[in-house]
């Protein structure tokens, strides 16, 4: 059975990125549709999978993370326009019975992400 999943590592820390805001949209049509609103826990993971079993649907999703909150609340000193504030990346789901992971590897001024397992 398939599922999704992310992650999120503060690689300016070295550490996970605990209570982060995570929007998961499915992209249809014109307007995104907010699916799950979530949060990291202690190991930068969610307590459960994003979507798993029939909720996981071939189709173009969105997850959205909320960074600024995140290193604000972590002791950076951002400025009050953030170089990065919402981290938003765009993925496919193409065979509803795999594993997809969508790390989020982040500092106050880049990020990384790939198709984990």
């Amino acid at each position: 059975m398939g599922r999704l999943t992310t992650h999120v590592l503060d690689t300016a820390r070295g550490s996970p990125a605990s209570d982060l805001s995570i929007d998961l949209f499915r992209l249809d049509g014109d307007e995104p549709v907010l699916m799950k609103t979530t949060k990291t826990n202690d190991d930068g993971r969610c307590d459960a999978p994003l979507l798993d079993g029939d909720a996981l649907q071939k189709g173009r999703y969105q997850l959205l993370f909320k960074v600024a909150a995140y290193l604000r609340r972590s002791g950076d000193d951002l400025p009050e326009i953030p170089f990065l504030d919402d981290v938003v990346i765009n993925f496919g789901i193409n065979d509803p019975t795999q594993q997809y992971h969508v790390p989020l590897l982040l500092s106050a001024y880049g990020y990384s992400t790939y198709r984990g397992s």
